[in-house]
């Protein structure tokens, strides 16, 4: 390389803010540094923290952990699904640090899985993963539009003097609003996000403390101890009380969906090989314990289970909150601030979805990959993956006008998709753990207990994955089906077609950048 092209090469390094461990790490991924590193661990942190929204969610899905399971089934279940999962992160987190790649998953899937099936898994991998990120902002985005018209059918029903009229089309309008919300920040604003994430991390945590000194100090009595640790029921009907509690993990496993977030954001992250992995494992114990407090603090002051489940307004948390602090504003209060957090959460899984697909067209592996993968000279973020992604969101927030069950079906399909693919990035991992050669060194390593904790981790997910196809009820109605099974055998079916026709000629798999080193 002449002296002109290495003065030219380290300037323009310097402008995205890159370490030398960084670019030796793009080097050994054949990868070009195209995305300006101005993220650092607290930013990262408040990024991830905040689109998982573990506490938030907590409030939001308590309903399934109620109807299957109970207090001390929610509690349990809790428990037992923070380990399978902090398994799966800390895995995750380690095959991160050797490959710090926006491509998440299908890079790993190729650079570590057999030979003559990586290029085909790969592939697969990485639609389930851009099609569930997809869904991914779909889901928030369509949450936070039901939850405003929750607010509304509990602040005006009953015995107030005006009556709010649920429509499925109302839902579809807030839905796109909070889409926009989220595409205004991630262009316009994409250069003040880093910062921003800082401030949202302090309001994550700043709003979990208000909304647990309001449930404590406002409580109008809670129930006793054998309640929250030792009653359990089973309100969906199921043939057993342990089969009750395995489908009310819903609750947890959506709380906790999507640590791999941070790794699509990797190559905007300075000193990613180590920062990565870290904020992985920081987000996982920080979320973790707020979502048990808050858990605990719901299940000792909400009052009778029967009068949460089934509420008007859609969400159990409102009448639950009400009933602990006896005020229509302390539970206004307490729903604003979990809408705000996950209007907060819509902005960071916008994000992450763009930089998935952005990698995913990267290596060629969709339609219009060009246009996909082109980074915004002015911005220096791909500008058309954020908005075909928030296009993709418009369209399927159509489909609630017509069925709001199809809808679901849709949004909740995410929870399978990613799950599959950390099932099969963990086991192609496992597989290069056998190899003569070992796995490549890394900046944060398992050591010997890597093996144990990779076969748990994908047992558990294995497991846990079954149940994210049940209805939460044993006898439900076509609308109250979980249809979720049905729209993931289309996208993989979608996605095998997809590579028959079109992947297997121009899929560059990234294996074949990959340098080998020593």
């Amino acid at each position: 390389m002449s002296s002109t092209n290495k003065e030219f090469r380290s300037h323009a390094e310097a402008d995205l803010d890159t370490t030398d461990q960084d670019e030796w790490d793009m080097q050994r991924l054949g990868k070009a540094q195209q995305l300006k590193r101005n993220f650092r661990f607290y930013s990262i942190l408040g990024f991830t923290t905040t689109l998982m929204a573990t506490w938030e969610s907590i409030l939001l899905t308590s309903t399934y952990g109620l109807t299957d399971g109970g207090r001390a089934g929610m509690v349990y279940v809790y428990i037992g699904s923070f380990v399978g999962f902090f398994a799966a992160v800390i895995s995750m987190a380690e095959i991160a640090s050797v490959s710090p790649t926006s491509a998440g998953q299908y890079h790993w899937v190729s650079e570590f899985g057999p030979p003559r099936a990586q290029r085909f898994l790969s592939y697969l991998t990485g639609w389930l993963s851009v099609l569930g990120w997809q869904a991914a902002f779909a889901s928030i985005c369509f949450l936070c539009g039901t939850l405003i018209q929750g607010l509304l059918v509990f602040n005006y029903s009953g015995d107030t003097g005006y009556v709010y009229n649920f429509h499925s089309w109302h839902g579809t309008l807030l839905t796109i609003a909070i889409a926009a919300v989220g595409t205004l920040v991630n262009t316009y604003g994409a250069k003040f996000l880093p910062p921003l994430e800082g401030v949202i991390l302090f309001l994550h945590l700043g709003g979990f403390v208000a909304v647990l000194a309001t449930l404590w100090g406002m409580s109008s009595g809670t129930v006793p101890d054998h309640a929250v640790w030792k009653e359990f029921s089973n309100s969906g009907g199921w043939s057993s009380m342990g089969l009750a509690c395995l489908v009310g993990q819903l609750t947890p496993i959506f709380s906790w969906t999507g640590p791999d977030a941070a790794t699509h954001m990797a190559e905007e992250v300075q000193n990613a090989s180590f920062v990565i992995p870290w904020c992985m494992v920081s987000t996982a114990l920080v979320n973790g314990g707020l979502g048990f407090i808050i858990l605990v603090t719901l299940l000792y002051n909400m009052g009778p289970i029967a009068d949460v489940l089934a509420p008007a307004s859609g969400f159990s948390f409102l009448p639950a909150v009400h009933h602990a602090t006896g005020s229509i504003a302390a539970t206004n209060g307490v729903a604003a601030i979990i809408l705000i957090m996950e209007v907060c959460s819509a902005i960071s899984i916008l994000a992450t979805a763009s930089r998935q697909t952005f990698a995913f067209a990267r290596d060629n592996a969709l339609p219009f990959s060009n246009a996909l993968a082109h980074i915004n000279k002015r911005t220096q973020i791909p500008v058309t993956s954020v908005l075909v992604s928030t296009i993709i969101t418009v369209l399927l927030s159509l489909i609630n006008i017509g069925s709001s069950a199809a809808f679901n079906a849709i949004a909740s399909v995410m929870i399978a998709a990613l799950f599959t693919t950390y099932i099969l990035s963990i086991g192609a991992f496992i597989r290069a753990r056998r190899l003569p050669g070992g796995i490549p060194p890394s900046r944060f390593s398992l050591g010997w207990l890597g093996m144990p904790i990779n076969c748990f981790a994908v047992a558990w997910l294995c497991f846990s994955i079954i149940f994210t196809f049940f209805p939460t009820a044993s006898n439900p109605t076509p609308v109250d089906m979980n249809w979720s099974i049905l729209v993931f055998g289309v996208v993989v079916i979608f996605a095998i077609i997809q590579y028959l026709v079109h992947g297997r000629r121009i899929y560059e798999a990234p294996v074949t950048q990959v340098r080998k080193t020593d």
